[in-house]
């Protein structure tokens, strides 16, 4: 690969920067991976491009890849960066109640900051800081809300939004991550131009709500039943929605127009697959059923070859669906940082 052997002298310059700054091996790792001598690695990363630059911390894949410049200081000022603390110590609780409330915040009251519940919390932050606004607070200035010990919080969106207690042990790291997690990463996220390709990195297929940007009942309709049917399925899909004013070209790949939305449909990297009618959303297991048939194979399988024979109505015909359908609008983004760009322009044409 031309640019892989272009960007190795590169690469390696910066880890030489990187080590003389954080000399202990602990702090800073670089490595590479040759991805035709260890295609599993490649595999289990989704690495699908070459060359990619992935970030770890404590053993974790970061969602957002390295996509700056390519050269020694771009990419060194970029693990500066990331060695830079994620946490801002609040010094007064006034600066608590003054808080951007459009963002999330997780806030944590410690006695001191040398304690395993801090380094806990610390790790949490080092890894999501790009989700929530990370802040904290010691000694004297948090003891009004430690009344129980040291006390994590966090405050969502919105200003009359309750705020909601971490209750779990604050020294076990797998509890307070997925406790974080849920409350920084929406159940149901929005993409954008800007996202999609990070989106498609994370590998799994998208659940997506197209709506009109103002239509927020059909967007507060899909969010509740997303959470009341498909909470088991977090994990394998994507729940995602998307404007469909900036979206026409994916809605275009299923025959549809924003006259059409709300629309729900289903992007597995190969095929969208629609969902019937957006009116059955609320039917107890309709819309878990899309997503069982998505990975059982039978959407796939009825797309090319028509609806199973056993849930045919009597009278009805089976559709003629033997033709190539089309690929993943989503999918064909994802490869190039540009072609976003020129989407957007081809739909206001």
């Amino acid at each position: 690969c031309r640019f892989s052997q272009m960007l190795h002298p590169i690469f390696e310059e910066a880890s030489n920067v990187i080590k003389e700054e954080y000399p202990d091996k602990n702090q800073v790792v670089f490595a590479r991976v040759d991805c035709d001598q260890h295609s599993d690695i490649a595999q289990r990363y989704r690495i699908s491009k070459y060359p990619t630059l992935k970030l770890f911390r404590n053993g974790m894949m970061m969602k957002r890849e390295y996509r700056g410049q390519r050269s020694v200081t771009a990419i060194a000022d970029y693990i500066r960066q990331q060695k830079s603390n994620p946490i801002r110590e609040v010094q007064d609780l006034e600066e608590i109640s003054s808080l951007d409330r459009s963002r999330r915040n997780i806030v944590g009251y410690f006695e001191q900051k040398d304690s395993d519940n801090y380094r806990t919390f610390e790790r949490v932050a080092n890894i999501l800081h790009d989700d929530c606004v990370f802040l904290s607070a010691f000694g004297a200035i948090s003891k009004a809300e430690r009344f129980s010990g040291d006390n994590v919080i966090y405050k969502p969106p919105g200003e009359n939004a309750p705020d909601m207690v971490y209750l779990g042990s604050l020294t076990n790291f797998d509890l307070i991550y997925a406790w974080t997690q849920d409350k920084c990463v929406p159940l149901v996220r929005e993409i954008t131009f800007e996202n999609g390709e990070e989106l498609t990195e994370e590998g799994l297929p998208f659940l997506i709500l197209f709506h009109m940007k103002d239509d927020l009942e059909s967007l507060e309709k899909f969010q509740q039943e997303v959470a009341r049917q498909l909470i088991s399925e977090k994990g394998t899909i994507n729940f995602l929605h998307a404007d469909c004013d900036k979206f026409r070209h994916p809605l275009l790949h299923i025959q549809k127009t924003p006259a059409d939305c709300p629309v729900i449909a289903i992007d597995s990297f190969r095929h969208m697959y629609v969902f019937p009618d957006f009116s059955d959303l609320s039917v107890p297991g309709r819309l878990k059923q899309f997503v069982l048939d998505l990975h059982s194979g039978k959407l796939h399988r009825e797309f090319h070859h028509g609806p199973d024979p056993t849930d045919v109505a009597p009278g009805q015909p089976i559709q003629d669906l033997a033709s190539s359908p089309p690929e993943s609008s989503f999918q064909k983004l994802a490869p190039s940082e540009h072609r976003y760009t020129l989407l957007r322009e081809k739909d206001e044409l």
